[in-house]
């Protein structure tokens, strides 16, 4: 069982609101209303960890070391989403989020193969990871520079936590493990569609088409693309350090080398065929 040893990971690398943000650090003049408003929707794209973690315990009910982790990954996500807005409470309360703004991001997400959705958050975790980076680089303000670089610190860890699920089920499951993990990673490391990939930005519920997406369900759906074009400019290079984690990982999960998504679309098509036979 994992929980034990991630819960005390985590607990020891654990920040407090009150204590480790610099509030009184705020300088206004260096936050711009357009800055204040993306924050906003980060607010609200962390609280769909609340959906997100519904699904997790409804799709792993067999698996409860997993689903005790959930305990620990909610409540950390769920605190990104309230350090935005108790950012935005302080300092401009007039864009904080409203009850049914969050409210309209919790829906029920059809259910998905366990394997696939934990290589396709790890993957995010990875994405979310360089999306907080990027945007501490491109804000001036210390506060906020400050609690994205916090943020990101806890999805890098995140991400490790759900590579730890990973190789226990390669070792329990092996190739069907296996083949899940590469199938994803095959679709989230093509930097030709991958860019603004990620869990928030799929379609997870057909009986609620087009508006399906937890970007779909924010009070700006066009924002996500907006942001990394146009705001904090997460380009190639960017991208770059998303897709060379992911494949660094995969590389060292599967025991195979692997330095391009053309290696890692060999490796799934040859298991594929072995599997067949």
């Amino acid at each position: 069982m994992l929980y034990p040893e991630l819960f005390k990971t985590l607990e020891h690398a654990r920040w407090r609101m009150e204590r480790d943000i610099p509030w009184h650090d705020f300088k206004a003049d260096a936050l711009s209303d357009a800055q204040a408003l993306t924050i906003k929707m980060n607010a609200i794209t962390e609280w769909s960890a609340l959906p997100a973690t519904e699904m997790f315990l409804r799709d792993n009910c067999a698996d409860s070391d997993f689903s005790a982790f959930m305990s620990v990954w909610f409540y950390e996500e769920q605190k990104h989403a309230l350090v935005f807005m108790e950012y935005l409470r302080r300092f401009r309360p007039d864009l904080a989020p409203t009850e049914d703004e969050l409210q309209r991001v919790r829906f029920e997400f059809d259910p998905a193969p366990a394997l696939e959705t934990l290589m396709l958050h790890f993957c995010g975790e990875i994405r979310l990871t360089q999306w907080y980076r990027c945007a501490a680089a491109w804000h001036a303000e210390p506060v906020i520079k400050h609690i994205y670089t916090t943020v990101a610190s806890d999805e890098a860890r995140h991400a490790g936590c759900y590579a730890r699920y990973m190789k226990k089920a390669i070792e329990e499951r092996g190739d069907e493990a296996r083949l899940a993990f590469a199938k994803i990673g095959v679709l989230m490391a093509n930097v030709k569609t991958s860019r603004a990939m990620h869990p928030t930005n799929l379609h997870v519920s057909k009986a609620n088409y087009p508006e399906d997406t937890v970007q779909s369900r924010l009070p700006d759906p066009a924002w996500l693309e907006r942001w990394l074009d146009e705001q904090i400019r997460f380009d190639t290079a960017w991208e770059d350090r998303v897709v060379s984690a992911i494949l660094r990982k995969l590389s060292n999960l599967l025991g195979v080398p692997l330095e391009s998504k053309h290696d890692l679309q060999r490796y799934r098509k040859k298991l594929a065929a072995q599997i067949a036979t």
